[in-house]
């Protein structure tokens, strides 16, 4: 999957579903607290599948559905995550009670985009050529509070990542900062709200928004030259509901979407503002199951 934004907010709610701070009632009983706080001291496994119906492309008005894998989790109070494309390990262990959490950790993406020319419906844009896979490592920090507007148990996160394409793609750096909010309706469902932004370089423009001369007479798109900027924003949800169990553990159902627009040089690129859409949607559903 090439779209970061999907993964983020699957990453959001599925890991929240996955924590034992969600297991709420209206009121909980005294009862109930003691099994959330003994639930915090063990490690737990989400595994999930599902598919996404997103963009043949970052910009593009063609869609298709693509599998979503996701496995995440906490071992020892380290959380990671897997999904899709891209992974990620929070370095900083989580306590049982506590009600700031402090993020760091590193954070790999492989890709994919306008890798595969059969992926791609609209012949122009074939015509660019392939780009190369890029595998983008590097970091994030992040700070999160539990207990911030509907319940004790709901949780507000803001954090920024930036990552280095090492592969020698685009050669270039991505910024990424991003607002989740996760909020329990009952030890059975949950909703997430999301945002993020990405700032892109110059290299990573070049590569995947500008067209060069022999690229404008092979496909008919007109010659363009992108520069560095604001590439887009995104904003979306997610819901959640347990079939078996409750948020805690059993099989639980995940769907969500995700609103993005194309910015500046980004959205004036024949590549989107002709062969494409400034406007992004993005929606996905799954069934996932917590051990």
């Amino acid at each position: 999957m090439t779209h970061r934004s999907f993964l983020a907010a699957a990453t959001v709610l599925l890991l929240g579903a996955a924590t034992p701070a969600l297991a709420q009632q209206a009121n909980p009983v005294p009862a109930d607290n003691n099994q959330i706080a003994s639930e915090l001291d063990k490690d737990t496994v989400t595994v999930g599948v599902g598919a996404a119906y997103l963009p043949d492309y970052d910009g593009s008005n063609d869609y298709r559905v693509v599998p979503a894998p996701v496995v995440i989790g906490s071992v020892k109070g380290f959380n990671f995550t897997v999904i899709g494309n891209r992974a990620s390990l929070d370095l900083v262990p989580n306590r049982p009670g506590q009600r700031w959490d402090i993020q760091f950790g590193p954070v790999g993406v492989v890709n994919f985009d306008r890798s595969s020319l059969k992926n791609i419906d609209d012949t122009r844009v074939r015509a660019l050529g392939k780009v190369g896979t890029a595998i983008e490592l590097g970091g994030y920090v992040g700070l999160g509070k539990t207990g911030v507007i509907t319940s004790p148990y709901d949780k507000l996160s803001v954090s920024v990542s930036l990552r280095h394409d090492v592969n020698g793609v685009h050669k270039a750096s991505i910024l990424q900062p991003s607002i989740n909010y996760l909020t329990p309706l009952s030890r059975k469902a949950a909703v997430a709200l999301f945002g993020s932004a990405q700032y892109v370089e110059s290299g990573y423009a070049d590569t995947y928004f500008s067209i060069t001369p022999a690229q404008s007479l092979a496909s008919g798109l007109q010659t363009y030259s992108a520069g560095k900027g604001w590439k887009n924003y995104s904003v979306g949800g997610l819901a959640t509901y347990s079939l078996t169990g409750d948020l805690l553990h059993g099989f639980k159902l995940v769907a969500g979407g995700t609103y993005s627009r194309m910015l500046g040089d980004f959205a004036n690129s024949p590549i989107v503002r002709v062969a494409g859409s400034r406007n992004q949607w993005i929606g996905a559903a799954g069934v996932a199951y917590t051990f």
